[in-house]
């Protein structure tokens, strides 16, 4: 965790010193017991001189002249009045100690709640460097339970535990130093049992991490199926397969149980464990402490015992505060890792160290020799070569699985080319800087992507800044300004999840808008008016006549009546192109074109 810790190390220098002045206030508390006891029981029957406070030099010259004053107190006012002030004082001394164990875990909060934003951050920021590619292999309901169960286990497990493992260890310390100068021999003995401690403790949690990265793992499983049931619950009800789905989701929730139940069974066995085995130290420490001072040459008296083993004590906490952290932080480090798969996720979209700037498409994309392939090994395209004149319109066609939608992810690098190379003005994309290269360009997919927002700030969406005025503008041009106008709130109307509120023709054209609105010099349109009925496709297929004037157009196309007029036509087939030219020249060849236009006419 020390990364994400050191923004965040003024607050950490300040929990460690007010913990030490904690530590201080509570060895000094109970300190008092001794003179407190000894009044009360009448123990101390010594004689004191003042020591000059200039010749002060150890602790024992501090207690010598603290008895002296209580010696004159006890004769001035009487026990019972100094015993009664020595209670305040007591109380007091414990109240600042207290005061001091809240800051030092106060201070602590703004580190822990800024390292858990920080983690959330970093796996959104990287979610949004990762190329697509890294999700065609990812289940998208395993990384947003990461983003939201892992990194919550890791707030839970490691970070609520930062001020434990700050404290703890001061404490301990301070308490074993005090024990060592009131009785070494007394301490030596009572640190042969900590190894033991430690060693049980390590035996039962031992196996904590492996169950819960099981059990994070099952968690995945479940976001996954609720996140695929919700965008398929469509098909779940027309295919009245509610009980199936409910049989799959009941057998993934219990399998979760049971691994929760066993990282909970061995995760509440600390807190017994830990306090059997701290009382099994005090009462064997109490046996040979009552043995040394019924002893003839006791090393010390009854409340100076007494004394010892209420500091004794105080040292059982925070060692099974410590004994609790060492089963919390496994289950954090098992999230841990699981968060860190996203983050040290290797992206291999590289960029270029010196990117050469561009302004816009002044001549043509040309494709010379690409070849590329998915991760599976299988190869999508082969030795492609084409040409993209400025403002040209180019169609590319094909049967489903022939390589369309791969080659035009190809040209703003969503996807990198395995052979050859895709150039822009001559210049090779890849470097070129990324952002300009996909600044130039605008997308119209067949499944339009729409947001959970507002109507004008999903048109707006590529473009800062964007006035109403704009975006009216833009969705005239797109054949979406009367319907937006149908609705209540007008631009203000929220379209729902991915604009589920709105029709596909709707959805299509508000996408279309978007496109319009960022004004691209090359237009990319992936069947854009493929899922459309008739009349939608000619309301949308209207706007897009309009967007794609005077652009540089790609466009894939299975309804070949929509890119009869293309510049050029490029047929795929098994990632190859076979034909290419005009509408009418491939209908003359008798190819491949033909057999699709034929049965699109039948």
């Amino acid at each position: 965790m020390a990364r994400y810790a050191v923004p965040y190390r003024k607050y950490l220098f300040g929990s460690v010193a007010l913990d030490i002045l904690s530590a201080v206030m509570n060895i000094f508390s109970f300190s008092l017991l001794i003179p407190i006891l000894q009044i009360l029981f009448k123990v101390n029957q010594e004689t004191y001189s003042l020591i000059p406070w200039d010749s002060v030099s150890s602790f024992q010259d501090l207690i010598n002249n603290l008895y002296f004053y209580m010696s004159g107190w006890i004769e001035q006012y009487g026990a019972s009045r100094v015993l009664l002030y020595m209670c305040l004082f007591f109380c007091g001394i414990t109240l600042l100690k207290c005061a001091l164990y809240f800051g030092a875990s106060a201070v602590i909060i703004p580190m822990r709640t800024g390292i858990t934003r920080d983690i959330r951050k970093k796996i959104y920021n990287k979610i949004l460097a990762l190329p697509i590619s890294f999700f065609s292999q990812e289940k998208k309901g395993d990384v947003i339970a990461r983003m939201a169960g892992d990194v919550s286990e890791v707030e839970v497990s490691i970070t609520s535990t930062l001020d434990m493992l700050l404290k703890d260890p001061i404490l301990i310390i301070a308490y074993m130093a005090f024990l060592f100068y009131m009785s070494w021999q007394l301490t030596l003995f009572t640190i042969v049992f900590a190894p033991l401690m430690i060693w049980i403790m390590s035996i039962i949690g031992r196996k904590l991490k492996a169950r819960s990265l099981e059990a994070q793992g099952l968690w995945s499983d479940t976001i996954s199926q609720v996140e695929e049931t919700l965008g398929g619950l469509r098909v779940v009800k027309a295919f009245v397969a509610e009980d199936r789905m409910s049989a799959r989701f009941d057998k993934t929730v219990n399998n979760m149980r049971r691994k929760l139940s066993q990282v909970a069974t061995r995760q509440s066995s600390a807190h017994p464990v830990s306090e059997f085995l701290g009382t099994s130290m005090i009462a064997v420490v109490l046996w040979f402490g009552g043995w040394l001072i019924l002893g003839e040459n006791a090393p010390f008296d009854a409340p100076s015992f007494i004394s010892y083993m209420a500091i004794l004590y105080s040292v059982i906490g925070p060692i099974k505060d410590l004994s609790r952290s060492a089963y919390n932080i496994p289950k954090g480090l098992a999230s841990m890792e699981r968060i860190d798969h996203i983050l040290e996720s290797e992206n291999p979209i590289t960029l270029p160290e010196n990117p050469i700037a561009i302004d816009g498409l002044n001549d043509k994309i040309e494709l010379r020799g690409v070849d590329f392939s998915y991760e599976n090994g299988r190869q999508v395209l082969k030795d492609i070569n084409c040409c993209i004149g400025k403002g040209k319109t180019v169609a590319i066609v094909g049967a489903s699985g022939s390589g369309k939608s791969t080659l035009v992810d190809l040209i703003p690098r969503f996807y990198d080319v395995q052979a050859g190379e895709i150039l822009l003005d001559g210049v090779d994309i890849r470097k070129l800087d990324i952002k300009q290269l996909r600044g130039l360009m605008g997308n119209v997919n067949q499944e339009p992507i729409l947001f959970n927002d507002t109507i004008f700030n999903n048109i707006a969406f590529g473009r800062e800044n964007a006035t109403m005025e704009e975006v009216i503008a833009a969705a005239k041009v797109a054949n979406a300004h009367d319907f937006i106008m149908e609705k209540p709130d007008g631009y203000d109307t929220m379209i729902g999840d991915r604009g589920v509120k709105l029709s596909g023709g709707q959805r299509q054209r508000l996408s279309i808008a978007r496109a319009i609105l960022k004004n691209p010099p090359i237009l990319i349109l992936d069947e854009a008016t493929a899922s459309l009925d008739t009349e939608s496709e000619r309301i949308v297929q209207d706007a897009l006549d309009k967007l794609m004037s005077n652009r540089t157009t790609i466009a894939i196309a299975h309804r070949l009546s929509t890119i009869k007029n293309a510049d050029e036509i490029l047929v795929l087939h098994d990632g190859h192109i076979v034909e290419r030219g005009r509408h009418d020249s491939l209908l003359e060849l008798n190819g491949h074109y033909r057999k699709l236009y034929e049965m699109q006419a039948l």
